[in-house]
């Protein structure tokens, strides 16, 4: 990113400023409350900048003033093109065909293309009635996703994203993803702050938070989490037309997130439900992995492939299964591969490509 480059050099001038006046990072201080968009930051950083200019004390200073501006101003623009730029990358051009058929080629999920499918339908009438100056009711097309991890929530977030743009429904349909780092603040009063700053570069696509409950369930929920869900819940009315807001994570923690705050849940009309993977759409899944890295997989170690997702889901070790244990297991399986034929030492095009059942065996395995 340009804007990089410009906040290396501020942070080398700003290091040399708090050194010859012997202030303790105090500049270093107010350009880190720039680069967190802290209002007014900018201002404060001007302002001191010229109080040291015009003091006697530090003659060099005047010369230094016009230099750290100019780096200053580049970095605030180059930041701005930065933003719009990563925007653009997320924005997908695919029409709404190519779009259904991605929802409709992942493995499994067949509940979720159901219940995808419909609102997209229901959300596309309601535009077409717009545009013919027709009334359309006040749903929301705010999503909650409710599941184990490894489940595609993610990826059918995206997806959804594109199809509203497509259709007209989001004005950009790019994806912004957000965790409780992302929206929380170390101090009292900024965390609002930062759920703007994100709601901002969110609108005209999607904003997605995984582990949405996560939010409320830090020992700074009372104030912290709190300050998060009432200026969240605010988003949700104020951007609705131009905005979709999609949490997710467990449903038992995910229903005591919408507990924590009586005016949240009523902004969601969407609640959808990833079921955990068969043990048949696992190695359907492992089966795809392999294919698109160029590797054939013997009908025995199929087999004990197999085996590992039904021993996993009679563990009911929902940290470990679904898409998440189908790529593990794949990154274990190719490693055994090539220990496997090191120690050969000879192999050809057709043995670096066959995974046998002696290459299926994970290292913690008893």
């Amino acid at each position: 990113m340009i804007s990089e480059t410009y906040l290396k050099l501020l942070k080398t001038e700003v290091k040399k400023i708090d050194e010859l006046t012997n202030m303790t990072y105090e500049f270093e201080i107010i350009l880190q409350d720039i680069v967190n968009h802290v209002k007014n930051s900018e201002l404060e950083f001007v302002k001191r900048l010229g109080n040291l200019s015009n003091n006697e004390t530090f003659p060099t200073m005047k010369d230094k003033q016009s230099n750290i501006l100019e780096i200053l101003y580049k970095y605030l623009g180059a930041r701005v093109i930065d933003t719009n730029y990563a925007i653009l990358k997320e924005t997908n051009t695919k029409s709404f065909e190519i779009l259904s058929n991605e929802l409709n080629s992942l493995i499994g999920l067949e509940n979720v293309k159901k219940e995808i499918e419909g609102l997209v339908t229901f959300n596309k009438i309601q535009k077409v009635r717009e545009n013919l100056g027709l009334k359309k009711t006040n749903r929301t097309m705010h999503m909650a996703f409710l599941g184990n991890p490894g489940t595609a929530k993610t990826t059918v977030a995206r997806i959804v994203g594109n199809m509203y743009r497509s259709l007209g429904l989001l004005s950009k349909g790019h994806f912004i993803e957000a965790s409780r780092t992302d929206l929380i603040a170390e101090y009292q009063g900024q965390t609002a702050i930062k759920v703007k700053r994100i709601i901002q570069k969110a609108i005209g696509g999607v904003l997605f938070i995984d582990e949405a409950y996560s939010i409320t369930e830090n020992d700074k929920s009372d104030s912290y989490g709190r300050e998060c869900l009432t200026e969240l819940t605010k988003a949700l009315e104020d951007y609705r037309s131009d905005l979709v807001v999609i949490v997710a994570g467990y449903e038992d923690l995910m229903n005591q997130f919408f507990d924590s705050n009586p005016g949240l849940k009523s902004r969601f009309n969407y609640f959808i439900h990833f079921k955990d993977y068969s043990v048949e759409e696992l190695l359907e899944i492992f089966l795809y992995i392999c294919s698109e890295n160029d590797y054939l997989i013997s009908k025995e170690a199929q087999d004990k492939v197999k085996d590992i997702f039904q021993k996993s889901i009679n563990e009911k070790d929902n940290l470990k299964s679904n898409g998440r244990l189908a790529r593990n297991i794949f990154d274990s399986v190719v490693m055994n591969q090539a220990k496997r034929l090191a120690r050969s030492k000879s192999f050809s095009k057709e043995t670096l490509q066959l995974i046998t059942s002696e290459d299926i065996f994970l290292e913690n395995q008893n």
